[in-house]
Protein backbone atom coordinates (compact mmCIF):
# COMPACT_ATOMS: atom_id res chain seq x y z
CA UNK A 1 0.00 0.00 0.00
CA UNK A 2 3.12 2.39 -0.64
CA UNK A 3 1.91 4.09 -3.65
CA UNK A 4 3.22 7.95 -3.50
CA UNK A 5 0.54 8.74 -5.87
CA UNK A 6 -2.52 7.68 -3.55
CA UNK A 7 -4.13 9.68 -1.02
CA UNK A 8 -5.27 7.59 1.65
CA UNK A 9 -8.43 7.91 3.80
CA UNK A 10 -7.74 9.01 7.42
CA UNK A 11 -8.80 7.60 10.27
CA UNK A 12 -12.06 8.86 9.92
CA UNK A 13 -12.93 8.66 6.21
CA UNK A 14 -11.98 5.15 6.63
CA UNK A 15 -14.18 4.91 9.53
CA UNK A 16 -17.01 6.88 7.28
CA UNK A 17 -16.35 4.88 4.53
CA UNK A 18 -16.56 1.14 6.23
CA UNK A 19 -19.24 1.93 7.86
CA UNK A 20 -21.28 3.31 5.00
CA UNK A 21 -20.28 -0.18 3.14
CA UNK A 22 -21.72 -2.29 5.94
CA UNK A 23 -24.79 -0.42 6.50
CA UNK A 24 -25.71 -0.39 2.52
CA UNK A 25 -24.74 -4.27 2.30
CA UNK A 26 -26.73 -5.07 5.31
CA UNK A 27 -29.89 -2.79 4.67
CA UNK A 28 -30.14 -4.17 1.11
CA UNK A 29 -29.77 -7.96 2.08
CA UNK A 30 -32.43 -7.30 4.53
CA UNK A 31 -34.65 -5.24 2.31
CA UNK A 32 -34.04 -8.40 -0.72
CA UNK A 33 -35.20 -10.63 2.39
CA UNK A 34 -38.33 -8.65 3.66
CA UNK A 35 -39.30 -8.25 -0.50
CA UNK A 36 -38.85 -11.94 -1.32
CA UNK A 37 -40.94 -13.27 1.81
CA UNK A 38 -43.97 -10.75 1.56
CA UNK A 39 -44.25 -10.31 -2.38
CA UNK A 40 -42.16 -13.27 -4.22
CA UNK A 41 -40.22 -9.27 -5.80
CA UNK A 42 -36.84 -9.44 -5.96
CA UNK A 43 -35.31 -5.61 -4.85
CA UNK A 44 -34.28 -5.67 -8.72
CA UNK A 45 -37.97 -6.13 -9.76
CA UNK A 46 -39.28 -3.68 -7.44
CA UNK A 47 -37.10 -1.08 -8.68
CA UNK A 48 -38.00 -1.28 -12.58
CA UNK A 49 -41.97 -1.26 -11.78
CA UNK A 50 -41.29 1.53 -9.19
CA UNK A 51 -40.09 3.40 -12.41
CA UNK A 52 -42.66 1.97 -14.57
CA UNK A 53 -45.20 3.19 -12.25
CA UNK A 54 -44.13 6.41 -12.02
CA UNK A 55 -45.09 7.07 -15.66
CA UNK A 56 -48.05 7.70 -16.86
CA UNK A 57 -48.92 4.85 -19.30
CA UNK A 58 -46.41 2.30 -17.30
CA UNK A 59 -44.01 2.20 -20.36
CA UNK A 60 -40.66 3.20 -21.34
CA UNK A 61 -37.85 2.37 -23.73
CA UNK A 62 -35.72 0.07 -23.00
CA UNK A 63 -32.87 2.78 -23.11
CA UNK A 64 -34.48 5.29 -20.64
CA UNK A 65 -35.06 2.33 -18.26
CA UNK A 66 -31.35 1.50 -17.94
CA UNK A 67 -30.69 4.86 -17.70
CA UNK A 68 -33.30 5.47 -14.98
CA UNK A 69 -31.74 2.43 -12.85
CA UNK A 70 -28.54 2.62 -13.99
CA UNK A 71 -28.06 -0.47 -15.13
CA UNK A 72 -25.31 -2.31 -18.04
CA UNK A 73 -28.24 -3.28 -20.92
CA UNK A 74 -26.62 -6.89 -20.38
CA UNK A 75 -28.20 -6.85 -17.04
CA UNK A 76 -31.10 -5.73 -18.00
CA UNK A 77 -31.75 -7.79 -20.73
CA UNK A 78 -31.01 -10.40 -18.27
CA UNK A 79 -33.37 -9.12 -15.76
CA UNK A 80 -36.08 -8.03 -17.78
CA UNK A 81 -36.69 -11.43 -19.42
CA UNK A 82 -36.80 -13.58 -16.44
CA UNK A 83 -39.65 -10.42 -15.39
CA UNK A 84 -41.55 -11.26 -18.98
CA UNK A 85 -41.46 -14.85 -18.05
CA UNK A 86 -43.10 -14.65 -14.66
CA UNK A 87 -45.95 -11.85 -16.48
CA UNK A 88 -44.95 -8.82 -14.77
CA UNK A 89 -44.00 -6.44 -17.71
CA UNK A 90 -44.56 -7.10 -21.60
CA UNK A 91 -41.89 -5.87 -24.04
CA UNK A 92 -43.16 -3.90 -27.05
CA UNK A 93 -41.97 -2.95 -30.12
CA UNK A 94 -41.09 0.64 -31.12
CA UNK A 95 -43.47 0.95 -34.15
CA UNK A 96 -41.43 3.85 -35.66
CA UNK A 97 -38.18 2.76 -34.26
CA UNK A 98 -37.74 -1.05 -35.43
CA UNK A 99 -34.08 -0.97 -33.09
CA UNK A 100 -35.89 0.17 -30.06
CA UNK A 101 -38.48 -1.54 -27.78
CA UNK A 102 -40.49 -0.59 -25.23
CA UNK A 103 -41.12 -2.16 -21.32
CA UNK A 104 -44.67 -1.63 -20.17
CA UNK A 105 -46.16 -3.09 -16.60
CA UNK A 106 -48.88 -5.61 -16.93
CA UNK A 107 -51.69 -5.95 -14.73
CA UNK A 108 -50.07 -8.11 -12.91
CA UNK A 109 -47.32 -6.43 -12.24
CA UNK A 110 -49.10 -3.26 -10.89
CA UNK A 111 -50.84 -5.44 -8.50
CA UNK A 112 -47.40 -6.74 -7.55
CA UNK A 113 -46.14 -3.82 -6.66
CA UNK A 114 -49.51 -2.10 -4.84
CA UNK A 115 -49.27 -5.19 -2.67
CA UNK A 116 -45.67 -5.29 -1.73
CA UNK A 117 -45.60 -1.28 -1.07
CA UNK A 118 -46.79 -0.84 1.95
CA UNK A 119 -44.63 -3.75 3.74
CA UNK A 120 -41.85 -2.30 1.79
CA UNK A 121 -42.26 1.22 2.81
CA UNK A 122 -42.79 0.40 6.70
CA UNK A 123 -39.35 -1.42 6.77
CA UNK A 124 -37.29 1.14 5.20
CA UNK A 125 -39.34 3.54 7.48
CA UNK A 126 -38.65 0.99 10.48
CA UNK A 127 -35.13 0.20 9.67
CA UNK A 128 -33.59 3.69 8.51
CA UNK A 129 -35.93 6.75 9.24
CA UNK A 130 -37.60 5.55 12.78
CA UNK A 131 -34.19 5.70 14.16
CA UNK A 132 -32.84 9.46 12.42
CA UNK A 133 -33.98 12.95 13.65
CA UNK A 134 -35.43 15.57 11.13
CA UNK A 135 -31.58 16.73 11.09
CA UNK A 136 -30.31 13.88 9.58
CA UNK A 137 -32.65 13.08 7.13
CA UNK A 138 -32.01 16.52 5.90
CA UNK A 139 -27.98 15.14 6.06
CA UNK A 140 -28.64 12.19 4.40
CA UNK A 141 -31.10 13.93 1.77
CA UNK A 142 -27.98 16.40 1.17
CA UNK A 143 -24.97 13.91 1.33
CA UNK A 144 -26.56 11.47 -1.39
CA UNK A 145 -27.66 14.66 -3.61
CA UNK A 146 -23.71 15.83 -3.47
CA UNK A 147 -21.98 11.62 -3.94
CA UNK A 148 -24.82 11.89 -6.86
CA UNK A 149 -23.90 14.88 -8.54
CA UNK A 150 -20.11 14.07 -7.77
CA UNK A 151 -21.16 10.31 -10.05
CA UNK A 152 -22.90 12.61 -12.93
CA UNK A 153 -20.00 14.67 -13.33
CA UNK A 154 -17.28 12.13 -13.07
CA UNK A 155 -16.84 9.55 -16.16
CA UNK A 156 -16.00 6.16 -15.35
CA UNK A 157 -12.79 4.90 -15.64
Amino acid sequence: MDNPDTTWLDETQAHAWRTFLTMHTQLMARLGRQLQADSDLSLADFDVLVQLTDIADGRLRVLELAKALRWEKSRLSHHLARMVGRGLIVREECPNDRRGSFVAITPQGRAAIEAAAPRHVDTVRRLVFDALTQEQVDTLASVSEEVLRQLEDSPAR
